[in-house]
């Protein structure tokens, strides 16, 4: 369980560090890798989420609000890439 908590932080902190990370780069290439980024340790952080109710560390009670905002920050970082994306052509 602490393996899982700890991995868990570490993800939580390294969705807004990338995209902060790749809004100070010079290219939009270079913002829109940050982000996708982002999006892995998002989606890193879906499963462990995941993870944690199937192994009853939580309860689907206290995850699925959890999930629900991962999946939220998930739409809007999707967007936020396109857009990116779109800029640099």
């Amino acid at each position: 369980m602490f393996a899982l908590t700890s991995q868990m932080q570490r993800n939580s902190l390294s969705v807004p560090s990338n995209i902060a990370e790749g809004h100070g780069r010079t290219t939009e290439n270079s913002f829109a890798l940050f982000l996708s980024q982002a999006r892995g340790s998002l989606n890193e952080l879906e499963t462990q989420v995941e993870l944690a109710q199937t192994l009853r560390f939580a309860t689907p009670e206290r995850c699925l609000p959890v999930l629900q905002e991962i999946r939220e920050v998930g739409r809007m970082l999707n967007g936020l890439l396109t857009a990116v994306r779109h800029r640099d052509r």
